[in-house]
């Protein structure tokens, strides 16, 4: 927002020159971008008087100027402004001034052989907006040849360019940044409330609120006899340095009071209004505030067509649209030239209702911008009175009759009390710099600092008070903390010490983090791509959560696992020639539970590649991964973490998976996840290769089975010197025996003589027995001190041959 200086002067006093008020605003919170310093512009520039004009004998489009600037010596001038005359009064940069707008240093000069000392100036030439082309021409009365122009041109000002937080509605206005330069510097406000203005109640002006929520309060005073005309200079003035353009007296007085008092406005011709419909009584107008039906179109007042949805509030007249709510009014209805009565809207707009109407046009206004933030609503009446007040003066018009609709809570719940604790206020903020000593916000710093803010304090005991916040900071100032960060602002940032911690510690990152790390590095090491994917999806899935305002219906749901992404990525590498893919995610999926919402983190990957990169030796051709292979990659990564003990079990509760190729991973009793083959029919149907595997595993288990001393800090294990001895032993197992059961039967009879079993055949076919399959273990014995002799493996090689035929019923062929 722009900030004239001389405008906030008059609303309160300015102890500090704009440079320390800037950096003072910059400090509390209000980030000063620019300063304009506007009393550069045209210094040297004195009002002067053309006493004669001839045409220039050797330029058609040049004039010869005689100007009398109060000094007693005439100057001559050379002007080409079609519009120079005698006997006007015109600015005059004498020689020596500099005008930065144009870079220009006056010096004399001639100009097609005639002299000129001087220049006589166009407002553009000063830096002022204009419509004018040529000088500017003084119509003031009385004026005094040689004095200042800046005066009268609104130069003679400072504008400071202001940003405000998004919480901060409050300061959209002078009156705002006036009381906020108020409590920064101790200075004495001159906020004057304007007058109540005579008005009268009837039946000639209806008022319907649709929805009371969207539009909680709106005065509509009808006024009559207005004289539209161009506003005077003064107020003119004020709104180009706020960077609004002049329009006229009632439109002006509208833009001003919203800049003075942060409230909008917006007035209609009220025969414009009429003539867009009777009532069936006929009897009235009647202004209405509703939601729009789908598809009514309005035109604004920057000329477009506009097609509105049921997310945009409208006002109507007599049920026919006529303006965006708090956005922008329509142009069907705009005060013009011969308008002679006007409607006044003054209203409250829920700030939520104008964000959407104005997005879903995608149209913002000043307006807008401030009802987004949250207009002050208990100083409706006084911008009210404010601009009936000015209309009255400046357009001459009488006020006829005035409506209200008023849904507002009581006036005394519009401020809110605070407990507001000493204790915590330090707990907070921390020691305060005292120079050479430290020190602490007292309770006095504390209640002059809220007294300045218009905070009322009632003390309930030492260092407690309840703090009355003043209406127009109720929406900012809501909880402790607020009050506590208004205390730390105004009592200067740059006041508090800067502590550092005690004793400063190497950094490292939780356990969590390492493992996951250490993950990521073990996918990748078996050659496997990271992907990452959005986790927002089509909706359709059982037990989704499912967004209420999605940007896209493509992206209006949460995913529910990354089984369904890994697919598509691999079916997008197919499809751009990229060949099959390799890859795993880690991410976060969410499901609804009776309970509630539930999310956990999952890592997932897929796997269908050929993971051979040299193929010269199979003549150049991809061989389909098997499922062993598949297997192998993550059982790989498990021994490279330090996971031993993971469980395969049969699993086909998942339709996506081959019923006869998928197993259930189990750690410790706690379900890890699923590894298995795609299936068939899914693999034809989204155009995959034959042999696509996928394993889908809860991170959460498994950090938590990582999460011990022995496999974080990995101990040393003394290793045997001395030699090994090795048995085979091959059996006809039934085929519903897995190899992992037998596995961990010979491991348990072996107990501490034998040191590794492996399976290194498997045979079905021939000479073996139907249901059954023949396989083959290698079972490797040895101690740690001795060599072992054949009287001590062979009892223990008996014992797993007799556990074997005991628990499973296998037909021992060695």
């Amino acid at each position: 927002m722009r900030i004239s200086l001389k405008w906030l002067q008059e609303l309160v006093e300015l102890k500090q020159n704009p440079e320390e008020l800037a950096q003072t605003l910059t400090m509390a919170g209000f980030e000063v971008e620019d300063i304009e310093d506007r009393r550069t512009w045209a210094s040297g520039v004195v009002v002067g008087r053309v006493l004669d004009r001839q045409p220039h004998p050797n330029a058609d489009k040049l004039s010869v100027c005689q100007v009398d600037i109060g000094t007693g010596e005439t100057l001559n001038i050379v002007c080409g402004a079609s519009n120079v005359r005698a006997d006007i009064y015109v600015p005059v940069a004498t020689v020596g001034t500099y005008l930065p707008n144009i870079d220009l240093k006056i010096k004399p000069a001639k100009l097609r052989g005639v002299p000129s000392v001087g220049m006589i100036c166009s407002l553009k030439e000063l830096g002022l907006p204009t419509d004018v082309d040529g000088i500017h021409i003084f119509t003031q009365e009385n004026l005094q040849l040689g004095s200042d122009v800046r005066p009268m041109l609104g130069l003679d000002d400072v504008i400071l360019d202001v940003t405000t937080t998004a919480n901060r509605a409050d300061a959209l206005c002078m009156v705002g940044i006036a009381r906020e330069v108020a409590a920064l510097t101790g200075a004495k406000l001159t906020i004057s409330t304007p007058d109540n203005v005579d008005t009268f109640h009837e039946t000639s002006l209806q008022l319907k609120i649709a929805d009371t929520q969207a539009c909680p309060a709106y005065i509509g005073t009808v006024i009559e006899q207005v004289k539209i005309a161009p506003s005077p200079q003064w107020l003119q003035q004020r709104l180009r340095a706020a960077g609004v353009r002049p329009i006229s007296n009632v439109v002006d007085i509208t833009n001003y009071v919203m800049l003075e008092w942060g409230q909008p406005l917006h007035a209609f011709d009220r025969d414009r209004l009429q003539s867009m419909g009777r009532r069936s009584d006929g009897t009235s107008l009647q202004i209405g505030v509703r939601f729009a039906n789908a598809g009514e179109t309005l035109k604004t007042l920057d000329g477009q067509t506009r097609t509105l949805s049921t997310q945009n509030l409208l006002i109507t007249a007599n049920d026919k649209p006529v303006a965006i709510a708090g956005v922008m009014g329509g142009e069907e209805t705009e005060v013009h030239e011969g308008t002679q009565s006007l409607v006044l809207e003054a209203a409250l707009f829920d700030s939520v209702a104008v964000r959407r109407s104005s997005r879903s046009v995608g149209l913002r206004s000043e307006s807008s911008s401030r009802y987004e933030r949250g207009v002050n609503r208990a100083e409706l009446e006084v911008a009210t009175r404010r601009a009936l007040s000015l209309i009255t003066e400046l357009a001459h018009g009488t006020i006829v009759t005035q409506a209200i609709a008023d849904t507002r809570p009581d006036p005394s719940t519009w401020s809110r009390s605070i407990e507001l604790r000493l204790e915590r206020v330090n707990q907070v903020l921390g020691p305060t710099d005292l120079d050479e000593e430290t020190g602490e916000i007292q309770a006095a710093d504390v209640e002059r600092i809220l007294t300045a803010l218009s905070c009322q304090l009632r003390s309930t005991g030492e260092g407690t008070w309840i703090v009355t916040v003043p209406p127009y900071r109720y929406r900012d100032l809501e909880r402790e903390i607020d009050l506590i960060e208004e205390i730390a602002r105004l009592y200067g940032y740059d006041n508090f010490c800067d502590t550092l911690p005690e004793g400063a510690e190497a950094g490292y990152l939780p356990i969590d983090q390492e493992i996951i790390r250490k993950l990521r590095t073990c996918f990748r090491a078996v050659g496997l791509t990271e992907l990452m994917h959005y986790s927002l999806v089509k909706p359709g899935e059982d037990r989704q959560v499912v967004l209420a305002n999605p940007l896209f219906v493509e992206y209006s749901a949460l995913r529910t696992d990354l089984i369904s992404g890994l697919i598509d990525a691999f079916v997008y590498n197919i499809e751009q020639g990229n060949g099959a893919l390799n890859g795993f995610e880690i991410g976060r999926i969410f499901w609804q539970e009776e309970e509630g919402l539930q999310e956990t983190d999952i890592i997932a990957g897929i796997m269908g590649g050929d993971n051979i990169s040299s193929k010269w030796n199979r003549s150049g051709r991809e061989q389909p991964m098997t499922w062993f292979e598949a297997k192998g990659i993550l059982e790989s990564v498990f021994q490279s973490i330090g996971l031993q003990s993971v469980e395969y079990q049969p699993d086909c509760r998942d339709g996506r998976f081959h019923p006869g190729r998928t197993a259930s991973l189990w750690i410790g009793g706690n379900r890890l996840g699923v590894f298995g083959q795609l299936h068939p029919q899914l693999r034809r149907e989204r155009g995959l290769p034959d042999s696509v595997y996928v394993f889908q595993l809860d991170l959460n288990v498994l950090l938590d089975s990582l999460d011990q001393d022995e496999i974080l800090i990995p101990a040393f294990k003394s290793y045997s010197s001395y030699p090994a001895s090795d048995r085979d032993i091959a059996f006809f197992s039934p085929i519903k025996v897995t190899v992992a059961e037998l596995e961990k039967a010979i491991t348990q009879a072996g107990k501490d003589l034998l040191e590794s079993v492996e399976l290194f055949d498997e045979y079905r076919g021939e000479n073996v027995p139907t249901g059954q399959r023949s396989l083959a273990f290698r079972l490797i014995y040895r101690a740690s001190d001795r060599t072992l002799t054949d009287a001590e493996v062979e009892p223990v090689h008996n014992k797993v041959r007799e556990t074997l035929l005991e628990k499973f019923g296998v037909t021992l062929r060695s």
